[in-house]
């Protein structure tokens, strides 16, 4: 298996949906690759925010960062 793949599956391997032999192969993947093994991480956690459904405060300064962002766009197209 191969980085492409482990991405093509990584919502069925999360969601506990591969067939043994794939989830074998994928995890023997995810042992040898820090790249998958993060992004599998990364996206198992931001899933269980989402499900939490809990409000997450942002420091100040990407509150800021953020807001002017949005500032820029809305005054770029308007």
């Amino acid at each position: 298996m191969n980085c492409d793949a482990v991405i093509r599956e990584i919502s069925n391997y999360i969601d506990g949906e591969l067939e043994p032999p794939m989830r074998q192969e994928l995890e023997h993947h995810l042992h040898g690759c820090k790249f998958c093994s993060l992004t599998v991480d990364q996206t198992r956690l931001t899933v269980q925010l989402f499900c939490e459904e809990r409000e997450v405060e942002l420091p100040a300064d990407v509150k800021s960062r953020l807001h002017e962002g949005l500032k820029k766009k809305l005054n770029a197209g308007g």
